[in-house]
């Protein structure tokens, strides 16, 4: 119990991790991990009967129900990676962005292999599923910015599909807020100005989305199970794009925060730089390798 609750603890600072690198989600390291149907099940759980037992004082049946143990051990080491590692890679990415993209470039595209070999049955649906999920990512890196909207019905839209980006591997939940124009209203003004107007319907929709998506995605785990890890498996390969190492990034300053809005990609010189994040490139590689050698031994 204690070695497993230590292992999700450890997941949980690799996806904490992941938030730091645009077009890296903690829905990407869940799903390489092989926490994902998981995560989705225990987020889906928080129902009206979770609620009952709570108010009925039956905290140990809520646990069990809701998987909370996992839930905890998780998302501890999703905040220590954000108050103590995603420092360091912060660091990085001013000092050696290069290297960093090249690392998790070589991630997330043995990913793409490993996570496609989980798919029990590669079948039309299925391959179509692939491309449609790889499309809709690529889309997305290349869409520009709509225009700002303060309107009710489009704030609570923004929270569903902020959130549920989150949830889905391949794509930032604040990238996507920009997309839709309303990076600086929700993120920059709403939360400086704790403005409730805003913040209110967002934080609503985005429950909305969460309880929603958490069930839908349940769903079609259990009823489409190949199509649905096939379209996930597009997601990851669509955002390979955003991780390609050498590009110059297109940035937009929302008060006194800059971000990323978009990338010009070019082909690097072979000069020291380019062998060095080859070699971080395949270290990347060798490190879902030897996680998937780790977690194949503990199932033998």
């Amino acid at each position: 119990m204690i070695k497993e609750s230590i292992g999700h603890g450890l997941k949980g600072i690799a996806m904490g991790a992941a938030n730091v690198i645009p077009g890296v989600s903690g829905g990407t390291i869940a799903l390489i991990t092989g926490i994902f149907e998981r995560l989705i099940n225990a987020i889906k759980s928080f129902d009206v009967k979770a609620f009952q037992m709570i108010l009925k004082g039956n905290f140990k049946e809520f646990a069990k129900h809701t998987d909370l143990v996992f839930l905890i051990t998780l998302f501890a080491g999703i905040a220590v990676a954000i108050l103590s590692l995603a420092r360091i890679l912060e660091y990085m990415f001013v000092q050696h962005p290069t290297y960093v993209w090249a690392y998790f470039f070589g991630l997330v595209l043995a990913s793409v292999w490993f996570v496609g070999k989980t798919v029990g049955k590669w079948h039309t649906g299925s391959i179509i599923s692939l491309i449609a999920g790889a499309s809709i990512a690529v889309s997305i890196t290349v869409m520009s910015p709509a225009s700002e909207n303060g309107a009710l019905w489009y704030l609570f839209i923004c929270g569903i599909v902020a959130v549920c980006s989150m949830i889905l591997p391949g794509l930032s939940g604040s990238f996507v807020l920009i997309l839709m124009g309303n990076y600086q209203l929700v993120m920059i003004q709403a939360v400086n100005q704790f403005r409730l107007d805003i913040l209110i319907p967002v934080i609503a929709g985005g429950a909305f989305g969460l309880m929603a998506f958490s069930r839908l995605l349940s769903w079609l785990m259990k009823r489409f199970p190949h199509s649905t890890i096939a379209v996930l498996t597009g997601f990851i390969a669509g955002s390979l794009g955003i991780l390609w190492p050498w590009k110059h990034e297109l940035t937009e300053t929302f008060g006194e925060k800059t971000k990323v809005i978009g990338y010009d990609w070019f082909w690097p010189q072979t000069d020291t730089t380019f062998w060095l994040a080859v070699l971080i490139f395949f270290t990347g590689i060798a490190t879902i390798y030897a996680t998937e050698l780790i977690a194949r031994s503990k199932t033998e």
